[in-house]
């Protein structure tokens, strides 16, 4: 008995091996990134642009007398309707025309002069056809009466400058138009292009705005725009671009003024405006991609390139260096780095590296 419980104890432990032996070696399964992608493609469609603006009067004009002086009367007030020729502002006169009376006095006596002059001219020469006076002195009496009549029209004009001045006194309007702001005060002394008044004339109403210099080569003249006023928020203005700027006007933008075609009476000068382009793509080659595709480091923007097989969906991630343009409402502009068909991770940007397997979703 004791025997028989040796032998099984026996072939019991050699069996243990054996029984081992026989199961295959246990795995770990390594555990892919799943990720999402997109295809690149170029937007041949028109996509919108919006930039904020300015609303301002087509005609705004900035009153300034031509003339020192201190004003003596301001009849107007800010809102006031004014009427072509109706006075806005006007100066003591008082010193231009004691000017004006001083250059009249001038002038009289230089006509007395001249017909002094033109009288001793008469009479040298009389005397000078009969003999009776030398070359010498007809030229002296000739050359008198001759600078007698200039100063005669000196003082002639110096006349009309002065009664100009005087008319330089009265600021008015050229044209029907309303008062937008008022620059100085009764008392106030002004010199000469100082600004008086602000006027508004017509009811046409423009939108000035800037853009970045990536979009100001797609604006011309003539082109639709649609305008949008804070105050106004439900409707929107049928509009185009009136004048492009050619200079930038500094932090790389462009001045554009865009026309508003509709006319309405709610619309006043210096009302924010939101003014939206339709700009086509096509034209400057870029793709949109969404942002989140898009990663940054030290050596620049970069994507992860994906190259998925028709049968399976595991695949290596490469990393591609990119230009990015304008952030729109579509995505990023990539400028450089991208062909059409490209496909590349749009989630999970952050979690993968330059050659990693991933599962493209």
């Amino acid at each position: 008995m004791k025997r028989f419980l040796i032998i099984n104890v026996f072939t019991a432990c050699m069996m243990i091996p054996l029984t081992a032996c026989d199961k295959e070696p246990v795995t770990s399964e390594v555990r892919l990134r799943s990720v999402k992608t997109i295809t690149v493609g170029s937007l041949e469609t028109d996509r919108s642009r919006t930039f904020s603006g300015v609303s301002k009067s087509s005609q705004e004009t900035r009153m300034s007398f031509k003339v020192t002086g201190s004003i003596e009367k301001l009849p107007i007030s800010v809102g006031d309707s004014l009427k072509s020729g109706e006075l806005i502002a006007q100066l003591d006169a008082s010193i231009y025309q004691l000017q004006a009376q001083q250059t009249q006095a001038d002038l009289a006596r230089a006509k007395a002069e001249e017909r002094n002059a033109s009288s001793n001219y008469q009479r040298v020469r009389g005397l000078y056809e009969n003999n009776n006076a030398s070359k010498n002195d007809l030229d002296a009496s000739r050359a008198a009466f001759e600078s007698s009549k200039a100063q005669v029209n000196a003082s002639q004009r110096a006349l009309q400058l002065s009664r100009l001045n005087i008319s330089y006194t009265r600021l008015k309007a050229t044209e029907a138009c309303s008062v937008a702001s008022i620059s100085v005060e009764i008392s106030e002394n002004v010199s000469p292009g100082q600004e008086i008044a602000m006027v508004t004339c017509g009811d046409s109403i423009e939108v000035e705005l800037s853009v970045p210099e990536s979009i100001i080569g797609l604006l011309t003249t003539g082109q639709s725009a649609s305008v949008k006023f804070d105050t106004i928020p439900d409707k929107t203005f049928d509009s185009f671009v009136k004048e492009v700027g050619i200079a930038s006007i500094g932090g790389s933008t462009f001045p554009v003024t865009i026309a508003v075609n509709e006319k309405q009476n709610g619309l006043r000068s210096g009302m924010a405006a939101q003014v939206r382009f339709e700009l086509p793509t096509h034209k400057t080659g870029n793709y949109t991609v969404p942002a989140a595709s898009v990663g940054e480091d030290q050596s620049g923007r970069f994507v992860f390139l994906v190259k998925t097989g028709q049968q399976d969906t595991t695949t290596i991630v490469n990393r591609q260096a990119v230009t990015v343009g304008e952030l729109t409402t579509g995505g990023l502009e990539i400028t450089s780095g991208l062909n059409k068909g490209d496909k590349i991770v749009t989630a999970g940007v952050s979690v993968i590296r330059d050659g990693m397997r991933i599962k493209a979703d």
